[in-house]
């Protein structure tokens, strides 16, 4: 395999799918997802793994439950990263819209391993996309 860089924004510019992640690099067994993000994701629980967000840019936000279901949100803007613990009840949105990039190991699902509700049309449940996904 023949190893290219990648530019982030050109590789933003291909699609516009919101919540439907595209693999951009591997890195041992993780993937490097970037995503367009606008309104409201769902509630959901990677329950064996971190999950690592990076704001390229706009404002993300990750509502958290706690186990005893009380409530606190994370306000993320352009070059802001948080994890989300594993374990830990989570739900991204962006009001306004973002691009986010996300690392997860290879095969984890965008929608959780558990999560509240249907899944709504906006949201791609997804292990990721490569570039040229449509």
């Amino acid at each position: 395999m023949h190893a290219k860089p990648v530019n982030l924004t050109e590789a933003l510019a291909t699609f516009d799918d919101v919540y439907s992640p595209r693999v951009v690099a591997r890195m041992n067994d993780y993937d490097v997802r970037i995503a367009h993000a606008a309104g409201d994701h769902m509630w959901h629980v990677h329950e064996d793994t971190d999950e690592f967000f990076l704001v390229l840019d706009g404002r993300f936000e990750i509502a958290l439950r706690a186990a005893d279901g009380t409530e606190t949100t994370v306000v993320l803007h352009r070059g802001d990263t948080f994890v989300v613990p594993k374990g830990t009840e989570h739900k991204p949105s962006a009001p306004e819209g973002a691009s986010i990039l996300m690392f997860e190991p290879t095969g984890t699902l965008s929608t959780g391993d558990r999560h509240e509700g249907e899944i709504p049309d906006h949201i791609d449940s997804t292990t990721g996309h490569g570039l040229t996904a449509g």
